[in-house]
């Protein structure tokens, strides 16, 4: 793990109490895929064993935060990332551990450009949620902003 990585999920952590206590593990961290596992945890199972859909959710909105940190962090002096939404759909039975994919739906340079112009961009991040067999259970969107400081 690279040390702007170990950063980010390190930030996440420090910043997001819900990463911290799922101990979700930040394995790749960049502007292009962020990836992040969350170990099975008997505490955090539902009703059939799983892992608890508001777990997965926060697996995945976090892996959606970790690559718009990779993505965006230097323009934290300047804006402040929010997400304005997302959606997701379960899709098979999740079992053990799930690892969540995310990547950016926008070029970086696209958004940086819009915030440069005095804009709020929006830009997407597609999430896929998969058991250790490879087996996609949940896929989420999550539309982010970079609100500027006033």
């Amino acid at each position: 793990m690279s040390t702007a990585q170990s950063n980010v999920g390190e930030m996440l952590a420090a910043t997001v109490p819900m990463a911290r206590t799922l101990r979700l593990e930040f394995l790749e961290t960049t502007a292009e895929r962020a990836v992040v596992r969350l170990p099975d945890q008997a505490e955090y199972h539902n009703h059939i064993g799983g892992p608890h859909a508001g777990a997965m959710f926060t697996l995945a909105e976090s892996a959606s935060g970790a690559i718009v940190l990779a993505a965006f962090g230097d323009q934290l002096s300047r804006a402040v990332p929010l997400a304005v939404r997302a959606e997701i759909g379960y899709k098979k039975l999740a079992m053990g551990e799930v690892t969540a994919t995310a990547t950016l739906g926008r070029p970086v340079a696209d958004v940086v450009a819009e915030l440069d112009r005095g804009e709020r961009p929006e830009f997407p991040v597609a999430i896929e949620i998969r058991r250790a067999d490879g087996a996609v259970t949940g896929e989420m969107t999550v539309l982010w902003t970079l609100r500027p400081h006033a």
